[in-house]
């Protein structure tokens, strides 16, 4: 009697490794949105170029990481299992967001929210995209 409960065992089994596939499959796509995020915020950061620090200090952090200490927004964390954090500046440029949206003196020169805004559907299609194979390959074992 190898299938007493219908079923039910079975589909509970598969539906709890569905998560632990689909993270590691979106994990690649996340990254990859991550890295073109920031090539991008680093090409409309040249603007704003005056030693170069904090072109540099834009950084990619995977899931399970921790971000830089002093990074905006939100300094110091731990990245989710299913999240990549795009972040500016470190612990000797604490002023990306006096760039990102000016002061009295100097104007503003945005390039963190412009980048997003410009991949945002791409990203997300991305992920989707991810999403729906990991779960259709998982349904296919």
């Amino acid at each position: 009697m190898a299938n007493e409960d219908g079923g039910l065992a079975s589909f509970q089994r598969r539906m709890a490794a569905i998560p632990k596939e689909v993270r590691a499959a979106v994990k690649p796509a996340l990254l990859k949105s991550g890295e073109e995020l920031r090539a991008t915020m680093r090409q409309l950061a040249e603007m704003s170029r005056d030693t170069g620090d904090l072109i540099d200090s834009i950084a990619v952090t995977g899931p399970g990481e921790t971000t830089p200490p002093y990074s905006q927004p939100g300094g110091s964390q731990v990245v989710g299992e299913t999240s990549v954090a795009v972040t500016v500046g470190d612990s000797s440029v604490r002023y990306a967001h006096l760039v990102e949206y000016g002061t009295a003196k100097a104007p503003a020169q945005p390039f963190f929210w412009p980048a997003f805004r410009l991949h945002r559907t791409r990203i997300t299609r991305r992920i989707k995209r991810a999403i729906n194979k990991a779960v259709k390959e998982s349904k296919a074992k």
